[in-house]
């Protein structure tokens, strides 16, 4: 057995396994403290038994969405398992907003936007009837849900891994769409490791849009609520 250590509220690396069965114990008295990564499978609540088997080159991920240390079980070494998204890997970096002046010229942003919103790991740009969100290589959104609006998700490009409810999908390939709905679990992640291959979603929504509708049950990027800085059409569209 090979012991992990997951602090509260963090989680493992998103790994692959390798060519044998993978079994990852967890103690009975916190079932209901994690979330876990199984393949296509997102397993949020409700789990009875405490052994987890991870198929041959299945994708694993153990979330801690509590407040102590969780402990878990492998059944075997997991050191040579390929690791898919590391969420930490850039943990300790100075997390200063993505330039966006600099990011639309580099990535020639459609015109039209009238608003930005820019963080350290992704930037959004606003449209009247849509959004453009770019996310970082390597980096991902916090899993969230939204109490007052849903949001429908299309792929135009970087292929990324989307969670979407209860399931995964794994580099998910550009037209593709994804319905988020009310209080559904959604995420997406950037596995690509060429600095410049940003993963890019339109995003549409029904219902009240308010950034502060956000319950980020998971938030690997210690998310600040950086100001947003509403740009005019007639400042950087013309």
């Amino acid at each position: 057995m090979f012991e992990e250590s997951i602090k509260p509220g963090k989680g493992t690396l998103l790994r692959k396994n390798g060519k044998q069965d993978l079994i990852i114990s967890v103690n009975k008295n916190n079932l209901n403290d994690i979330f876990l990564i199984n393949g296509i499978n997102f397993l949020t609540e409700n789990l009875k038994q405490t052994d987890f088997i991870i198929k041959p080159n299945q994708f694993y991920m153990v979330i801690n969405k509590k407040y102590d240390t969780l402990k878990i079980k492998y059944s075997h070494n997991i050191s040579n398992h390929k690791t898919i998204y590391n969420p930490y890997k850039y943990e300790f970096l100075e997390k200063n907003p993505i330039n966006s002046l600099k990011f639309i010229k580099k990535k020639n942003v459609p015109k039209g936007y009238i608003d930005i919103l820019s963080k350290w790991y992704s930037i959004k740009f606003t449209y009247p009837n849509h959004n453009l969100i770019y996310i970082k290589p390597e980096m991902g959104i916090s899993i969230q849900i939204h109490k007052y609006r849903s949001e429908k998700w299309e792929i135009l490009g970087g292929n990324p891994i989307i969670i979407n409810g209860n399931r995964i999908y794994y580099f998910v390939e550009k037209g593709r769409t994804f319905e988020n709905n009310i209080l559904m679990y959604h995420s997406i992640i950037n596995p690509n490791k060429n600095p410049d291959e940003y993963v890019l979603i339109k995003e549409e929504w029904k219902g009240d849009f308010d950034e502060n509708d956000i319950e980020r049950v998971y938030n690997p990027n210690n998310y600040h609520n950086y100001k947003k800085k509403r740009i005019l059409n007639t400042h950087f569209n013309r």
